[in-house]
């Protein structure tokens, strides 16, 4: 066989065996198009990237300051609308309530600051006689801790009235406005405070419609006592059981959640206590407070502002709740202190009253923060105590 016919090549090292690969080239094809044409340089190809980049640049420069326009624009509409109905709730607060608080320096968003929240049965706040505190509740924030507590004041514990004798505490309300409200408080806890705020539950509902609805976890089944009665005739009343609650995470609107927290009697447990009224109270004022702090509610601003805080009166400035925003905001609501006064249930005169613990004063600590919580104890129902997460 002649040599350039070797089916195999020779190499020092030996040989292979197989046959010998050949180079093809197949007209027309891709590889052979590309081999043929001239090498093309990678100039235009950079040029376009230089180029994309620099006009994503020039976007950015251009939009920038447009953004930043629209941001300042709505939030100025936003602080005016809200700053207009914080105006009007600072006007509704009388003289004699200011004097009785306790001013502070610094910010709220660094400075611990107290809450007397009431909630009131409608009416005009300054006027003595015209309303009840159907719920008397305590804030305190502690922005350095991120930490939040509430402390409830049953409405029918037996307290020192200035000027009246002993007397259910939501009395005072009655005989002697907000300002007598507000010293039966102070007399009480012996805490100073710093800011009040009075919220009527005949407009409340607007307010949480305002910030379209909260989400309540009710605890247990509820079938509630007979009271606002949904439908037309008397007859349609007399059949009706009560408002019903399932169990589980619920979406309400600001009628379901004024009914959730006015609930006195849940047919389905009657251990229930005043108690456990004050525990959904806060429930729904935690929640109305979340969602008030929300994105969502923060773009509504210029449209609800007003509506928002009509329902309030109160003397904190509308930089002061933006303040307190934030200060809930940053705070850890899922270790939030929930606290209440307590006492032994009695009958006084025919009146079902509940006369205070001395362990009212550590529950008070605790609420503070100058004491570890602890929490009722079992089997005592009215007993005081702070609860730590859950209301």
């Amino acid at each position: 066989m002649p040599d350039q016919e070797k089916p195999y090549r020779v190499y020092r090292g030996g040989r292979v065996k197989g046959r010998v690969p050949l180079q093809r080239h197949v007209a027309g094809s891709k590889a052979a198009k590309a081999a043929s044409k001239p090498a093309a340089t990678g100039t235009p190809v950079r040029a376009r990237r230089v180029l994309g980049r620099v006009r994503w640049k020039l976007v950015l420069v251009l939009l920038l300051p447009v953004l930043l326009l629209i941001t300042l624009v709505w939030g100025g509409a936003s602080y005016l609308s809200f700053s207009h109905g914080i105006g009007a709730a600072n006007a509704r607060v009388p003289a004699s309530v200011r004097g009785g608080l306790t001013s502070q320096s610094g910010l709220l968003i660094s400075t611990p600051t107290t809450i007397l929240v009431f909630g009131t049965d409608g009416g005009e706040v300054g006027r003595a006689g015209s309303r009840h505190s159907d719920s008397i509740l305590l804030v305190h924030t502690d922005p350095g801790k991120h930490r939040i507590a509430y402390l409830s004041i049953p409405r029918d514990l037996r307290v020192e009235v200035p000027g009246y004798g002993t007397n259910k505490i939501n009395a005072a309300f009655q005989f002697g406005g907000p300002t007598l409200a507000l010293k039966t408080v102070k007399d009480l806890t012996g805490l100073d405070v710093n800011h009040v705020a009075f919220v009527d539950f005949a407009h409340f509902k607007e307010l949480v419609d305002a910030v379209g609805g909260i989400d309540i976890d009710v605890k247990k089944p509820i079938l509630s006592n007979k009271f606002d009665c949904p439908y037309a005739t008397q007859a349609h009343c007399d059949r009706w059981p009560g408002w019903r609650f399932h169990k589980g995470v619920q979406h309400m609107d600001g009628r379901r959640a004024l009914i959730y927290s006015r609930i006195r009697e849940n047919k389905l447990d009657p251990s229930e206590t005043d108690f456990d009224r004050q525990a959904r109270q806060q429930q729904v004022i935690q929640a109305t407070a979340a969602k008030l702090t929300s994105f969502g509610s923060a773009l509504k601003l210029p449209f609800d502002g007003s509506k928002i805080v009509r329902p309030l009166a109160t003397d904190l400035s509308a930089w002061q709740l933006l303040q307190l925003g934030w200060a809930y905001w940053r705070s850890d609501t899922s270790h939030a202190l929930h606290c209440r006064l307590g006492g032994q249930p009695e009958s006084v005169g025919g009146e079902s009253v509940i006369v205070g613990s001395e362990d009212n004063a550590a529950t008070i600590s605790m609420f503070m923060g100058t004491s570890a919580p602890l929490p009722p104890p079992k089997g005592l129902p009215y007993a005081p105590g702070c609860t730590v997460g859950s209301s």
